[in-house]
């Protein structure tokens, strides 16, 4: 009869020529039916078809049905197994269940429907089995897929988080600070970084976590400073329901950064409360809910951000001596931008390209007088102000190229760079000298800051200090202030 390719195989074998007639009469209305008369067609048989179900008599001549199920058993090991018997002696059943796996026993003389039932039962259980097989084989593989993509994305956050984030220039004196965060991030202390606000610690607090060993677990950071200390305590902390505002129990940071790192920011502004809670933290691992009368642990790295000398605000009794000694094992400096001069440009045009793909403006770099300008500038408010003020000039841009005519009025008056005109004068400044002499010196800013404004258009910024263009000239050359780009304008030429 032709083959239904959708109905299971199922292998007869018995030497009796009759029974193997009246079980393929039983089977083949529901099954693709083969028949052998011992076992050697029948291995032959398996070999050739894709059989499910294999039944056979137990007793044959030249090899037993339980010897010949227990071959089958360790060559094809899915194909169920059924016997034909006609004892039923409960110890040779164990002991054909423990060799050959039988799945099921039918002892003669077996009823046609016993038959289809233990034969549809057979070809179920195969097809479950392979169906288990297969799903476990794609949890396998959709397990391995996602921890690749898990491993994937914690890489690439290590990668855009780490120290590389931190931009400097080659002989920058952040790379000293960066060298020493490489080494206590590896070590699972407590770390102090001291520098001033702005100065990029909770950016390196952040790049140490995804050098640690720690990496693939949370990072959270806090500012302290300007927090009140209840406050503080229950960011911290948590608390129990009705406690915080809304009424619901939270969670706290501490309790959230298990096993990760929590970078604290502003530690020396700490009220003594809260400083003995981190004490704890740090020294047991336990803290307590606002609130509550338990006590949770937490296994986190703390790092902490200080914008002064602590040991000066200890010797103040402002801070705790044994929470200074407990984070100063891994005390840190971090310089702050006006010692990193040589950083200015590349951070200015970092934020630059930041800003302009945030804002969708077409501006794409900044021109040398405008980079002067930054560099001179001793920035009190570090990394924000000079973000600030990218900000300021990327906001009033005409041109895809940043100028010095668009950087704030307070820098451009600032003392130019070592070989400048007001560098020379600066001693007159702080030393003893004349009235004549420091109102040269605030004259030669202004002039250099209209100038600047004005791109170096002489007519307009004589026009706004209220002089000739010849008595601007005269001045320029008695100050020695020339445009820094060696650019000849217009109204020059005219002259």
């Amino acid at each position: 009869m032709p083959r239904d390719a959708a109905a299971p195989a199922i292998l007869l074998v018995d030497d009796e020529p009759h029974s193997l007639a009246a079980m393929r009469m039983a089977l083949e209305d529901e099954f693709h039916v083969l028949t052998a008369p011992g076992a050697a067609e029948a291995a032959r048989l398996l070999e050739q078809e894709w059989v499910q179900v294999v039944i056979c008599d137990q007793r044959m001549p030249g090899q037993t049905g339980v010897a010949f199920l227990a071959e089958i058993r360790e060559r094809w090991p899915e194909t169920v197994r059924l016997l034909i018997t006609g004892y039923t002696d409960p110890g040779a059943m164990i002991e054909a269940i423990n060799a050959a796996g039988i799945h099921q026993f039918l002892t003669k003389p077996w009823h046609p429907e016993q038959l289809l039932v233990a034969v549809r039962n057979a070809a179920r259980l195969f097809h479950l089995a392979r169906e288990n097989e297969r799903l476990a084989l794609e949890m396998r593989l959709l397990s391995s897929t996602a921890e690749s993509r898990l491993e994937k994305r914690r890489r690439a956050l290590r990668e855009g988080m780490g120290f590389e984030t931190v931009l400097r220039a080659p002989h920058s004196p952040m790379n000293a600070t960066i060298a020493a965060a490489r080494q206590f991030a590896t070590f699972d202390v407590p770390v102090l970084l001291v520098g001033e606000p702005g100065s990029a610690k909770a950016q390196i607090a952040r790049a140490m976590h995804y050098g640690s060993l720690r990496s693939d677990k949370p990072f959270y950071d806090l500012n302290l400073a300007g927090l009140p200390e209840d406050l503080a305590l229950i960011e911290l902390m948590g608390a129990k329901r009705g406690i915080a505002l809304g009424g619901v129990a939270r969670i706290g940071l501490i309790q959230k950064a298990d096993r990760g790192t929590l970078y604290l920011g502003g530690i020396e502004t700490a009220s003594p409360g809260l400083q003995l809670a981190i004490l704890r933290v740090l020294t047991e691992g336990a803290f307590t809910p606002v609130g509550g009368q338990e006590t949770l642990r937490s296994n986190l790295r703390l790092i902490c951000g200080a914008g002064c000398d602590l040991r000066a605000r200890v010797a103040e009794g402002a801070f705790r001596a044994d929470l200074y000694f407990a984070l100063a094992a891994g005390e840190i400096a971090v310089p702050p931008l006006r010692a990193r001069r040589g950083d200015v440009a590349i951070l200015a045009q970092a934020m630059l390209d930041d800003l302009a793909a945030q804002h969708g403006k077409p501006v794409h770099g900044l021109d040398e007088a405008a980079l002067g300008f930054l560099e001179n500038h001793d920035w009190p408010g570090n990394l924000r102000e000079l973000r600030n003020e990218i900000t300021r000039m990327l906001v009033f841009a005409q041109d895809t190229v940043l100028g010095a005519d668009l950087i704030s009025r307070h820098i451009l008056q600032a003392p130019p760079g070592e070989e400048g005109a007001d560098r020379s004068a600066e001693a007159a400044l702080t030393a003893d000298g004349t009235l004549k002499d420091r109102v040269e010196l605030m004259e030669m800013r202004i002039l250099r800051e209209t100038l600047t404004r004005h791109r170096w258009n002489k007519s307009r910024a004589a026009a706004e200090l209220g002089l000739s263009r010849v008595g601007l000239r005269a001045k320029l050359d008695r100050y020695g202030i020339a445009d820094p780009s060696g650019r000849v304008t217009q109204d020059e030429e005219e002259d």
